[in-house]
């Protein structure tokens, strides 16, 4: 499928959309790819984003017209279809505009099925990875010769883009279970990384939560298949429950199972990455991948069964994959100054925090330093605790406030609960609510060969260059003195 173009009528070839299209919060990771995908295909783009960014800056070269800060004239010009994402409120001034004209209004995911008609569609999702694997499975396509479509929830390091407008028939995309809006897509191949209760401000219960996957899962089209890990109960459940209906299963995981399609035998780090040596097929295959952590080598499997059932060679998956350099926001490096090394990660999920947390001790050469900035007043209450055990993992942890995203304050909740729930001593827990602060207290915590990681879902990520630049003005301040920083005054900027 190669619909590029708009017709005369202003139609949005292979999409059902019509006119202008408009997206409020555009600079978003899901909303910007949508936006560039809709631009290369020739259509009027338009949006709006709280403030300028790089995303925004792309799509105006592009050819978007992008305003900063929401008002109802910048849906001037015709009736566009309107696209918001749920970060939107009800309340935005230019959605209200949209209700009261009577425009179209789709959400982000309906945007994104529109897309993608006509496709050969693979969506991963699950409560953790699939950022990662479904940034595998592109990367290892395109290292195959093909050009797929594709939708990330974050940039590639490798192109540096989270979406694209391929030539070829294939469309990858993240599909987005936190609220239920993956339930637009109906994919030929969909990957379920594990099931694991999250995101009860949209979902409401577990069960709720748990019967979503389910619905996503009977929406896999007539021939495709499920991808699931057989280690996770929740998509070991939904594999099962998808078999008994007659859809084809395909496993992967570390429990050794003759149901397992692709079997995790070892995994040893390596350097900044791994070797992992697995079965599939009866046959064993050495692996060696460039991101760090057993988990990534789970999301490899996935993206390698998924590839398959796609038509890719096993051979080409596998070049692929050891070619995969990571996505950004995932354990990337941000630079070295001082003798410390500075990474940024956006784990927001206990189990995230705890995986990440334990990679990262596998490389680390020193002491492990977390800032962790806890997502949603609404997770922090529910995981507090589980927050706790997990940042015990890192050697001195600081707890940054609540990134309210979405929701309004809740009263007793903030940062202060999860670090009142770390099992360390007092002295190495530092609950630091003003962000400003935070690089301060982060170099002075660090000596020569530790590792600070910044790491959370909201603006915590902007501080990993304002460490580096604090951590070089503290080794060029004691050059000749008397600290253990030595003379190692450079700063090493990825």
């Amino acid at each position: 499928m190669t619909a590029n173009d708009a017709d005369a009528t202003g139609s949005i070839a292979g999409t059902g959309l019509l006119g202008r299209v408009h997206l409020i919060g555009i600079g978003g990771a899901g909303m910007s790819g949508i936006a560039r995908i809709l631009l290369a295909r020739g259509a009027a783009v338009s949006g709006s984003d709280a403030k300028d960014s790089q995303a925004v800056l792309a799509l105006r070269a592009q050819g978007a017209r992008v305003a900063v800060g929401h008002a109802p004239e910048n849906l001037l010009g015709g009736a566009p279809t309107v696209v918001v994402s749920t970060a939107i409120r009800a309340d935005n001034p230019e959605l209200v505009a949209a209700r009261q004209r009577g425009l179209t209004v789709l959400h982000r995911a309906e945007a994104l099925a529109a897309l993608m008609q006509g496709y050969r569609a693979a969506c991963v999702t699950g409560t953790h990875g699939k950022t990662s694997t479904t940034s595998m499975l592109t990367v290892t396509l395109r290292r195959c010769g093909w050009d797929p479509s594709f939708v990330i929830g974050a940039d590639l390091t490798v192109p540096g883009s989270g979406a694209h407008h391929g030539a070829g028939a294939v469309f990858v995309a993240e599909a987005d279970e936190s609220d239920g809006s993956f339930l637009h897509l109906s994919p030929y191949v969909a990957v379920v990384t594990n099931i694991e209760v999250d995101h009860l401000d949209q979902h409401g219960s577990p069960e709720a939560y748990v019967k979503a996957f389910e619905a996503f899962g009977e929406r896999i089209m007539p021939g495709g298949a499920l991808v699931s890990c057989v280690d996770d109960s929740g998509a070991a459940r939904l594999a099962a429950r998808a078999e008994a209906a007659g859809l084809r299963v395909r496993r992967y995981g570390r429990t050794a199972s003759s149901e397992a399609d692709a079997e995790l035998i070892d995994y040893q780090p390596v350097g900044m990455g791994g070797r992992v040596r697995f079965r599939s097929a009866g046959d064993e295959h050495t692996l060696s991948i460039a991101v760090l952590g057993e988990h990534m080598a789970l999301n490899a499997l996935a993206a390698l069964l998924a590839g398959l059932e796609l038509g890719a060679p096993m051979d080409g998956l596998l070049r692929g994959l050891a070619g995969f350099s990571g996505v950004r926001r995932r354990f990337e490096f941000k630079g070295q100054a001082g003798g410390v090394a500075v990474y940024d990660d956006y784990a927001h999920h206990p189990t995230e925090v705890a995986a990440q947390l334990r990679a990262a001790r596998e490389v680390a050469d020193g002491r492990l330093l977390v800032a962790f900035q806890p997502h949603l007043y609404s997770r922090t209450r529910v995981f507090y605790r589980e927050f706790g055990t997990a940042l015990a993992l890192a050697d001195e942890v600081v707890v940054l406030d609540v990134f309210a995203a979405r929701e309004d304050p809740e009263p007793g909740v903030s940062g202060a609960l999860i670090a009142g729930a770390v099992p360390l001593p007092a002295r190495r827990v530092h609950y630091v609510p003003r962000r400003v602060e935070v690089p301060a207290v982060l170099v002075e915590l660090a000596t020569v060969g530790d590792m600070i990681i910044t790491m959370g879902a909201g603006d915590v990520t902007a501080l990993g260059p304002e460490v580096l630049t604090e951590l070089g003005l503290r080794a060029v301040g004691r050059v000749g003195g008397d600290s253990g920083v030595g003379g190692d005054s450079g700063v090493e900027v990825s």
